[in-house]
Order: structure tokens, then C-alpha cells, then sequence
């Protein structure tokens, strides 16, 4: 993000007071990033039901991604217009009221869902995906670099990764309890399928989001503001290492998306594990989960210690928790495949040396092994191979724009903005993988359109990273 100090600074515009104690705040914020982790991972679950009730092609079940993900990039192109032309809004209003606005929005998203389902309407359902999706893109503008500025700027990484650790939680639990409520609850509604069980989990999310908001309303929140604005041209993009920062986080969101959007069809599969929805929706948390841990782990080795041990042995204790966790949710074997997929990822980690773009590399080429693996395997190893990369793809989207931003002066903001709009890689890889599907009649095979979004990945990290200047 931006960079922040304890004085005003041309590049970002804001303020930190070092005197002030910011747990409290960045705790209440932190709730932010579980919601609409949850809320995103959501949309895995409601791809096969739609599916189901509406009778669609794969890649018209994807759109229900590009919907949400679309909503990121226009919402995004607006804001950053606004921003070169009249200034900064956010900055005009306070971030606190920024998020304010953007939990109500995506509030009367979920609401939306009511009348959808009741009209049988999949156009609807996907204009309520777009409202819902316009909401936590005004949240992401706001609260990400929010949570830059609650601390000092040296740790400001680390917190970044915890926060999206947080969201990855969001993630982990999201299939779990949304596969019951919308498979196992549907059952008892009508013989034909509906999409009548969607009602009230979206309803319950947009009271818990109207609750965040009135919390944060009535939180002491710090006011932090600032006197600069983004200045009124396109400067940024003479920067060679954020236009390709812009393509890899265009390419790493549409290649994670694509796998989760597919992980519940392709755990279906007979050759694969043959599981029906709802067996398949656990497992989808095993990938979320992954993320969780690694972004634990990410904010663990990025933070500042005097003895490197403290940071080893942190990261055991991690591994520890998670083992134990699902030894003791699921069993033993279960809980020992965990632990490899967790000792393979910190030895990458060592491997890198806790060097971002080396570790960003590394990962990447990781997850191309883990594709071609889910790709021309069979059963348990096709599965696990796909499981894993949840966890590879943790530290991806924090380092990449770390990477991105680096260098920018007064265009860091602007810089900040075209990156946020690159998020719209989800909402059009996903199709395109799903199409790909559709073409050949083999799901599996089509997780090759994600695997080249990743040597991307892979080649910004070796490569794309180093800062040069456009002629």
C-alpha cells in the first residue's frame, strides 16, 4: 500500500501518529476482511446450485464470477476517474465513512437475493452479485489502505497479511456452512429445484454487514485524513513494473478464482473422488484454508524480529495448531496429509529466503507443478495437487502489489487504484476456463487455462518486478 509516516506525505496523503494505540480499530476493521472473505467464497457455493436450478452450461454458471468480479473493474474505473479529476473521495469523506457506505451497499446486495429467488430469475440474481460486489469494492478501497496507516509503516506488510489471513478464515468456513444451508436445507423445500434456500443465508449476511456498519458508526475510530490529492494524469503507468503488476494481479485472481469457482465439479468427477456437493464443498475449505495458513505464515515472516528462531518457531507452532485442528474435526490421515502440504510450503518459504519476489517466483512455479499434477493425474493425488495451491497462493496478492507500488512518489495512489481494477481478471478467466471445459467435454483439462495465468505469476516474481521507468 501507500506509504505512511508520522507526518504528511506527498504519496499518500495521510497521517500516523505514533502516540496513539491502534489495536482496538484495526481489531474492528479486521471484521471487514472475514465478511467479505466469506461473501466472495460464497459464490463457489452458489455456482453449482444456479447451475442446478437454472439448467446452465459451465460457462454460463461462471458468470455468476464475472458478475462479482466485474463489479470491481467498473466500480474501480469510476473511482479512479473521479479521483484524477476532482480528487481523492475517500480522502474527502474519511475512510471510516468509505466503509460505512460500502457495507451498506453491499447490504441491499444480499437483500437482493430475496426477490431473485422468489421471480426465478438468474439475470437477477447476477444484478445482485454486481450490487453485493460494488459494496466490498468501495470496502476494499477503503479499508486496505486503512489498515496501512493503523501502525507504523515498517510492519505495515505484516499487518496487511494478517488482515488477509482474517479473510481467508472468511474463506475456510464460508463452503462449509454455506454448503449445508444451501444444499442440505434445500432438500426439504420442493421436489424441483429451486433456489428458494438462498434466501435466508444472504439475508442473515446483509444483517450481520448493517450490524459491522452500526458498530463502526458508533467505534472511535482514528480520523486519519490527508491535504494531498492524486495527481490529474495517467503518470503512473510510465512505471514498466506496475503495468506488469497490473497483468499479475489480473492473472493471479482470475487463475485463484478459476480453481476455486471449479474445485466442487471437479472433486465430483468419478476419476477424481466422486463426491457429491456437499462433501465436495468441505474440502473446498481445505483450499481456502490453505490460504488462511500461508497468509499467517506470510505475516509472520514479514514482520521484524532481532532473532529469526522466534519467526521459526512461530511458524511451528502454526503448523502445530493446524494439525491438531483438523485431526481433530476430521482424523488422522487427513490431518497428516495437511501437515505435508505445510511442510513443503515453509520449505519453499526457506527456499526463498523471505524474499518477496523470490518467494513469489517460487510459489508460483510450485503451483504450475500442482496444476499439471491435477491435470494429467487421477484420485487422490489429482485432488490433493489442486487442494494445495490454496495455501501457495497465500502471500500472492499482497506481494504482488507490494511489488507494484513500489517507487510510484505521487503516483502511488493513482498506481493503488488501476491495481484494485485488475481484480476483473476474476470475473473473466473463470469463463474462459469454463468454456474451455464446455469445448473439450473435460473439466480436468481445462485447469490449463489457469496453470498459464500462474507462469505469469512465475515470471513477474523472477523478473517483472525491477522497477523501470517507461520511455
Amino acid at each position: 500500500m501507500a506509504s505512511i509516516s508520522t507526518k504528511t506525505e506527498p504519496s499518500s496523503g495521510t497521517t500516523y501518529d505514533s502516540s496513539k494505540n491502534y489495536t482496538a480499530p484495526l481489531i474492528t476493521v479486521t471484521l471487514l476482511f472475514f465478511m467479505w472473505g466469506f461473501i466472495t467464497c460464497m459464490n463457489d457455493i452458489l455456482i453449482p446450485k444456479l447451475q442446478t436450478v437454472f439448467t446452465l452450461q459451465h460457462w454460463q454458471a461462471m458468470l455468476i464470477q464475472t458478475a462479482f468480479f466485474g463489479a470491481y473493474f467498473i466500480i474501480s474505473l469510476v473511482y479512479f476517474i473521479f479521483s484524477i479529476t476532482k480528487g481523492d473521495p475517500i480522502m474527502k469523506i474519511g475512510y471510516k465513512n468509505g466503509i460505512i457506505i460500502g457495507l451498506i451497499v453491499a447490504a441491499v446486495g444480499c437483500v437482493l437475493f430475496y426477490p431473485a429467488a422468489g421471480l426465478h430469475s438468474y439475470g437477477f440474481f447476477l444484478t445482485a452479485l454486481f450490487v453485493l460486489a460494488s459494496g466490498i469494492t468501495v470496502l476494499q478501497i477503503a479499508a486496505n489502505p486503512y489498515v496501512a496507516i493503523l501502525g507504523p509503516p515498517e510492519s505495515s506488510s505484516s499487518r496487511m497479511n494478517m488482515t488477509q489471513a482474517l479473510n481467508s478464515l472468511g474463506t475456510t468456513i464460508a463452503p462449509v456452512i454455506g454448503g449445508y444451508l444451501i444444499f442440505e436445507e434445500a432438500t426439504g423445500i420442493a421436489a424441483a429445484p429451486t433456489a428458494d434456500s438462498v434466501k435466508i443465508p444472504y439475508l442473515g449476511l446483509a444483517g450481520a454487514l448493517l450490524l459491522i456498519a452500526g458498530i463502526i458508526r458508533i467505534s472511535h475510530l482514528p480520523n486519519v485524513t490527508g491535504e494531498s490529492k492524486i495527481v490529474a494524469d495517467a503518470g503512473a503507468l510510465r512505471y514498466r513494473h506496475l503495468v506488469l503488476g497490473i497483468a499479475c494481479i489480473f492473472a493471479y485472481v482470475g487463475g485463484e478464482v478459476t480453481i476455486g469457482s471449479s474445485l466442487i465439479g471437479f472433486l465430483k468427477l468419478p476419476n477424481i473422488a466422486g463426491f457429491d456437493a456437499t462433501q465436495a464443498g468441505y474440502y473446498l475449505a481445505f483450499y481456502w484454508g490453505g490460504a488462511m495458513i500461508g497468509r499467517f505464515f506470510g505475516a509472520v515472516a514479514l514482520a521484524q524480529f532481532k532473532n529469526n528462531r522466534y519467526k521459526y518457531l512461530i511458524m511451528a507452532l502454526i503448523t502445530l495448531v493446524a494439525f491438531l485442528a483438523v485431526y481433530g474435526i476430521y482424523d488422522l490421515d487427513l490431518a497428516l496429509t495437511t501437515l505435508g502440504i505445510i511442510v513443503l510450503n515453509i520449505a519453499v518459504f526457506m527456499l526463498g529466503r523471505f524474499i518477496p519476489h523470490r518467494t513469489l517466483g517460487l510459489f508460483a512455479t510450485t503451483v504450475i507443478i500442482l496444476l499439471a499434477l491435477t491435470i494429467f493425474t487421477q484420485g487422490h493425488l489429482a485432488m490433493w495437487s489442486v487442494i494445495a495451491i490454496g495455501l501457495f497462493n497465500s502471500i500472492m496478492f499482497p506481494t504482488i502489489f507490494d511489488l507494484a507500488i513500489k517507487g510510484l512518489g505521487e503516483h502511488t495512489g493513482q498506481g493503488s487504484s488501476l491495481l484494485v481494477m485488475a481484480i476483473v481478471g476474476g470475473a473473466i478467466i473463470p469463463p474462459l476456463q469454463g468454456a474451455i471445459a464446455d469445448i473439450t467435454g473435460n473439466l480436468q483439462l481445462s485447469f490449463i487455462v489457469p496453470m498459464i495465468c500462474y507462469v505469469y505469476v512465475a515470471f513477474y516474481g523472477f523478473k517483472g518486478y525491477q522497477q523501470k521507468m517507461r520511455s
